[in-house]
């Protein structure tokens, strides 16, 4: 199709000649059928609809009859002015998909008031309209899109920015109340301090696979189940391998049930779930003045959680005490660590040892390894004579427990 005018008719009359003579009725009857049919448009200020909105619903229908007068794609400065409408509608919070269908309703108001009119003789130029339509809603509707998710991008980016400007003055101990405000946030009562480690997902060790690709997946599921779960706004600082997570409370720290703490572990096990990968964490409550010595404490959790060798889940101080205390450094963990060193390289008694401490009693721990009671029998004798320490005796079993503990925190396991 030709550039120059292509001449259309609709009912006699030169098309673009008949569209701009009711361009003011054109414009009310557009913005009357948004507002029925879009019910966001609806509860738009007045002021904004008769304004801003019946301007950019009159630059389009303009832009529109320009195409159909001389056959073009609007110009730049008319698809620069259609994506910074879409901007402003991203800054007021009207979801995209609204905004899109907006401009095919204009369309459609405009093809309703023609076609009544349509001669036989005129049919062809309908059918070529109809083309050059379909060709200008492909060319604007990607501007009206970027032009509406740049617009998120960066206020998403502000956003996170001020986020991660809270997170960081709460972590660092600093008065986070200009940072909350600014970013739009309310400071509650408490924060759960999650410090967690992430599994691989099986797609970031599959031949073929991304794996960059696959581990921003996982964290985004994650992320996003995270926040679907806990009221209020959660800041975290994430990579695919873990970090840190500020959930809000609207208890204070001394405030937080048994209940609360499970709730806590049935998310952390949906939140695993949903990411597809084995997520452990360390988790301490605290005041917002207090969360530098919890994040520490929620770390060191984790740290001695994942040493011990716990399964995936959550764990708080009281969940690894013992290896917690015993992961302090000073005389008497070394001594404990060397108590069972008559064992090493001695696989069979190690496990035997862990298994019966564990079991409780002969039979159960010769049912877990598959062998005779009387072989248990033997192998506790045995541990017993190498180290001094026999594990059926009750005087000697927290002996025992602890050093296993040590062995492991000091890295001898």
């Amino acid at each position: 199709m030709s550039h120059n005018d292509p001449g259309f008719l609709i009912g006699g009359r030169p098309l673009a000649e008949r569209l701009t003579d009711v361009l003011p009725s054109l414009t009310k009857a557009v913005l009357g059928e948004i507002v029925t049919r879009i019910p966001e448009y609806g509860l738009l200020p007045a002021e904004e609809l008769s304004g801003d909105i019946t301007h950019v619903i009159e630059q389009n229908l303009r832009s529109f009859i320009d195409t159909l007068r001389t056959g073009a794609m609007p110009a730049r400065e008319e698809i620069d002015f259609l994506r910074e409408s879409a901007a402003r509608r991203a800054e007021e919070g009207i979801p995209i998909d609204i905004v899109l269908t907006a401009y095919h309703i204009g369309i459609q108001v405009v093809w309703a008031s023609l076609t009544p009119d349509v001669r036989p003789e005129e049919v062809t130029d309908v059918l070529a309209v109809h083309q050059l339509t379909l060709r200008y809603l492909e060319v604007v509707t990607p501007a009206v899109g970027a032009g509406y998710l740049d617009e998120r991008r960066t206020m998403f980016d502000d956003e996170r920015s001020a986020r991660h400007t809270v997170l960081s003055a709460l972590l660092d101990g600093e008065s986070a109340d200009v940072a909350a405000g600014q970013a739009g946030l309310r400071l509650p009562p408490c924060y759960v301090v999650l410090a967690a480690s992430v599994g691989a997902h099986p797609d970031e060790e599959a031949n073929g696979v991304d794996p960059l690709v696959a581990g921003r997946r996982k964290l985004r599921r994650l992320r996003v189940e995270l926040e679907r779960q806990i009221r209020g706004t959660v800041l975290t600082s994430l990579t695919p391998e873990g970090g840190i997570a500020l959930l809000p409370h609207e208890d204070t720290a001394g405030e937080l049930s048994t209940h609360d703490w499970a709730r806590l572990e049935r998310i952390l096990a949906d939140v695993a779930r949903t990411a597809g990968a084995e997520v452990i964490a360390g988790a301490a409550a605290a005041e917002p003045a207090q969360l530098p010595a919890a994040a520490k404490l929620a770390q060191d959790v984790l740290a001695v959680a994942t040493a011990s060798g716990r399964p995936p889940g959550l764990y708080r101080l009281d969940d690894v005490l013992l290896e917690y205390q015993l992961s302090r450094p000073g005389p008497a963990l070394d001594r404990l660590a060397t108590r069972l060193e008559p064992l090493d390289g001695n696989e069979e008694l190690l496990q035997t040892l862990e298994t019966f401490l564990r079991r409780g009693g002969r039979r159960q721990t010769a049912a877990a390894l598959h062998v005779h009671p009387n072989t248990v029998d033997y192998r506790l004798r045995r541990i017993a004579d190498l180290t001094g320490l026999d594990p059926t005796r009750l005087e000697h079993i927290a002996l025992l427990n602890a050093a296993l503990a040590a062995r492991t925190v000091t890295g001898r396991k």
